[in-house]
């Protein structure tokens, strides 16, 4: 039996509405399908997610990433250039997930309204010779006017900033959230999974392990030295010489630079932050579903040292960080590192901070 007339017409809107959704999302088309109701035929039961920046480095292969996740059923791509692009090829893949594209200022509101999740990888990249601090300045007026609209459209969603400096990026959101009266430290993570998969692959490597085997705890923050990957927990249980302790803690704190330098001004960190930043989103999303023992290192509001923000193991569940879990028994080498790491965590959230209420 053909499909008649009206039918087909039905389709090709629903199609439509996914590749360019209106700018109002009250709109109906002539055909009578209203936006609200645009899903594809099999779309998932799921969680809706936002990427915001998703025409970058990072974004692109994250959406492509997510797109694949059974866990999400809608998935709403933001940037402020070439969204369209990226939202008609990521639509192709047939797994369940409805993809929307939004191009622009304008569009951000609608974008963000109604998510679950939203991830941030907006942003400049790093450039051979840049520090994390000198990607600030562009970075933190980023992240202010993105988080701003988050506070306006879903102040309950869950968000997992990547955009970097982290060390303030996540000091930024947390003040814009607060002036806007929204603030849950619960809701609010900094993603420093990267940092714990590159060192779960290196000391596999030194132990000759798969990297999947191995669970390295990585506190502090995401940048240099404040990075302090704890090698006296390692599971499975271990022990390292001196001289590979140094090793594994340089090589895990510097492993963006030695990115930065091996692709000479290609680029920095995409496809290794975008696979971190999934399995990540993933482990939020589990949370949320109810799934238990959900736990990950994380950038969050903490009270585990006397710092405002900390990153260490925190338990995931349905209304974001259920607990962050104390670093646990250190050695010298590490109690050493992290007094280095303190201070210098100490003068970026403050410059995050600074930058919201200066």
């Amino acid at each position: 039996m053909q499909p008649n007339n009206s039918q087909v017409n039905q389709r090709i809107a629903t199609i439509s509405a996914h590749l360019n959704p209106a700018n109002d999302s009250r709109t109906v088309c002539s055909w009578g399908l209203g936006r609200a109701n645009c899903r594809a035929k099999g779309g998932s039961a799921g969680f809706k997610v936002a990427i915001l920046g998703a025409a970058g480095g990072i974004g692109q292969p994250l959406a492509m990433l997510m797109k694949m996740n059974p866990l999400v059923s809608v998935l709403h791509l933001y940037d402020v250039v070439n969204t369209p692009g990226v939202t008609a090829d990521i639509s192709h893949m047939d797994t369940g997930a409805v993809v929307r594209g939004f191009l622009g200022q304008q569009q951000l509101e609608e974008a963000l309204t109604g998510m679950d999740l939203v991830i941030i990888p907006a942003g400049v990249p790093r450039k051979p010779g840049m520090t994390r601090d000198d990607l600030f300045n562009i970075n933190a007026g980023i992240v202010k006017t993105l988080c701003e609209g988050i506070a306006r459209c879903c102040p309950k969603a869950i968000v997992n900033l990547i955009s970097n400096p982290v060390n303030s990026t996540v000091p930024i959101a947390a003040e814009v959230f607060k002036k806007a009266g929204t603030f849950d430290p619960k809701r609010l993570l900094g993603v420093t999974m990267l940092d714990v998969v590159r060192a779960n692959t290196f000391v596999a490597e030194v132990l000759g392990l798969d990297p999947r085997e191995v669970d390295v705890p990585v506190v502090g923050g995401h940048a240099g030295v404040t990075i302090l990957p704890l090698l006296s927990q390692v599971k499975p249980p271990c022990s390292f010489t001196q001289k590979e302790i140094d090793y594994l803690t340089d090589r895990i704190q510097n492993g963006g630079t030695e990115i930065v330098e091996a692709k000479a001004g290609a680029g920095s960190a995409t496809l290794s932050m975008a696979y971190s930043a999934v399995k990540f989103a993933d482990a939020c999303l589990r949370g949320l579903r109810g799934d238990a023992g959900v736990v990950e290192c994380s950038f969050v509001a903490s009270h585990v040292t006397e710092l405002p923000f900390f990153a260490s193991k925190v338990r995931l569940g349905r209304s974001g960080v259920e607990e962050v879990y104390p670093l646990g028994p250190l050695n010298e080498y590490e109690r050493v590192g992290l007094e280095k790491a303190k201070k210098e965590l100490a003068s970026s959230i403050e410059k995050g901070v600074s930058f919201i209420r200066k």
